[in-house]
């Protein structure tokens, strides 16, 4: 019987407040769906990292005639075969390198016509203006440094670049954005709080007379508020679904089909739905008991108990 009355507390306290009920929910929905959007982001940064950095090169660029005239850093002339010898000697001697391969002249030219035959540069260009180098793969990635501190400014090397740099510009860009949809989540969160605050204060107010007998009748004070914080928690429950379905479909529509991300953008290893499953329930729970506690907040101010 007391759960009857509950349950119908909770449907007439929905159906008074139809449009802040939805208003409530709307919020709860976008920033849930902001909130696992986020964590989704930064699995997929993670994964990426994971991915790419196992495959950074670090490039010894050695000097050849063109640097020698042009490059200050190639001033003692271009590399000889005993400089290019003593490089790889000392290359295979370092812990941290885990292979080493030598990239000639004709195999960097023929590698550049492969990837840029159509620039107007690549007519104009010969092998001999190209640069050899070695492609180190390292252990660690992290011990770049190391690589870098003993072979720059040596003689015969123009350059020591590290693939990951680029990586870290385009890391620090996802993880830029992935603050800014935090930034928002908090801000539609708030929102959502103070929405969830004025329907329990509306509601609250509303049915002040019944909330009145039942405790001349000698209701606690909790099974008063219990059709309140249901009524938030019900509406927050549908927002986290909502959110739930956002996230499913942005992920089946923007990356499987639709926009069909995986397929255009087959350098990106993108997370899997193992990963989206993950952070379904996490939503619910939240959406569940966000608005719970704070009508239950809200409760102890506006409805004297």
């Amino acid at each position: 019987m007391r759960a009857q009355f509950v349950l119908s507390e909770i449907g007439v306290g929905l159906r008074r407040n139809l449009t802040m009920t939805f208003a409530v929910i709307v919020s709860v929905a976008l920033s849930l769906a902001l909130f696992g959007g986020s964590l989704l982001m930064r699995d997929q940064v993670s994964t990426m990292k994971g991915y790419w950095y196992d495959k950074v090169n670090v490039s010894i660029f050695l000097c050849n005639k063109a640097d020698a005239e042009q490059d200050p850093k190639c001033a003692k002339g271009a590399v000889t075969n005993e400089q290019k010898e003593q490089i790889l000697a000392d290359l295979k001697k370092m812990s941290v390198v885990d292979t080493v391969q030598h990239e000639t002249a004709d195999q960097a030219y023929k590698h550049y016509k492969e990837q840029f035959g159509d620039s107007p540069l690549s007519s104009s260009l010969t092998p001999d203006q190209m640069q050899e180098s070695f492609r180190i793969k390292l252990k660690d990635p992290e011990k770049y440094q190391v690589v870098a501190t003993a072979f720059s400014g040596r003689d015969g090397v123009q350059s020591v670049d590290n693939q990951r740099d680029v990586l870290d510009n385009l890391f620090e860009l996802l993880n830029g954005m992935n603050k800014a949809a935090l930034a928002v989540m908090a801000l539609m969160l708030v929102v959502a709080l103070m929405l969830i605050v004025n329907t329990v204060r509306v509601s609250a107010f509303s049915r002040r007379r019944e909330t009145g007998i039942m405790r001349l009748v000698g209701a606690s004070s909790l099974y008063i508020q219990m059709p309140f914080i249901l009524e938030a928690a019900v509406s927050g429950l549908i927002g986290g679904a909502l959110a739930c379905g956002f996230l499913v479909l942005g992920r089946y529509f923007i990356i499987d089909h639709g926009l069909e991300l995986s397929e255009k953008l087959t350098l990106i290893n993108f997370i899997g739905w193992d990963s989206v499953f993950a952070v379904l329930p996490l939503v619910l729970v939240i959406g569940l008991l966000m608005p719970a506690l704070a009508a239950f907040l809200a409760l102890r101010k506006y409805l004297k108990v």
